[in-house]
């Protein structure tokens, strides 16, 4: 996945509560193992009318919307079942960053794991937010912090593990694939400290 350092973009707004992942990505898209082509599932039952059309209410179909890169949603986003295709869905269709008062665990965890990021800023924070569609936003993930433009700057909770990820551009397992050097480092000077201790196990 591609690093995140910092980024600035202009937002996005979707007011509803409690979007859990069945509106993010309906169950019945849910066949495939790929991230890529996602995107245009995201949020399906929202953005197209029966006809298949698209829904020109619909926020993320607004002209002045089109690539927007944060978006800012009610409270208890991303509720719901655990499905991973939820962020690839979300990734896919260009969102770099989500902001609510209150993200779901589960999905915030599976976010974080698949470079998008989820920020829980103050109610009365994103309250401003939601009322200010298209504001320009600032994000530093070094310094944890949300930027707008009069110069308030917010910081946010990012767990240092998942920070140093985002900074690096990688998941869990690419960040152990990165150590590998240090890990046959430290085998090495295991096995040469205690060669008959690993003779019998190796037995």
């Amino acid at each position: 996945m591609a690093e995140i350092t910092k980024f600035s973009s202009r937002t996005v707004v979707l007011r509803d509560r409690n979007i859990d992942t069945d509106q993010i990505i309906p169950a019945r898209f849910l066949t495939t193992t790929e991230r890529k082509g996602l995107g245009r599932f995201a949020f399906n039952d929202w953005r197209y009318l029966a006809d298949g059309s698209p829904n020109p209410e619909f926020a993320l179909n607004r002209p002045e919307n089109a690539g927007a890169q944060i978006l800012i949603a009610g409270r208890n986003f991303g509720c719901g079942s655990s499905r991973e295709h939820a962020p690839w869905a979300l990734a896919d269709l260009g969102l770099r960053a989500v902001i609510s008062s209150q993200i779901a665990d589960i999905f915030r965890s599976n976010a974080l794991k698949n470079g998008l990021l989820p920020i829980v800023l103050d109610e009365a924070v994103v309250d401003e937010l939601l009322d200010r569609p298209g504001i320009e936003l600032r994000i530093d993930v070094a310094a944890r912090s949300v930027d707008l433009p009069d110069g308030r700057s917010y910081g946010f909770p990012l767990d240092a593990f998942a920070q140093t990820c985002l900074l690096q551009g990688v998941d869990q397992l690419g960040y152990l694939l990165n150590q590998q050097f240090a890990i046959t480092r430290f085998e090495n000077g295991r096995l040469t400290a205690h060669p008959r201790q690993e003779f019998h196990h190796a037995r």
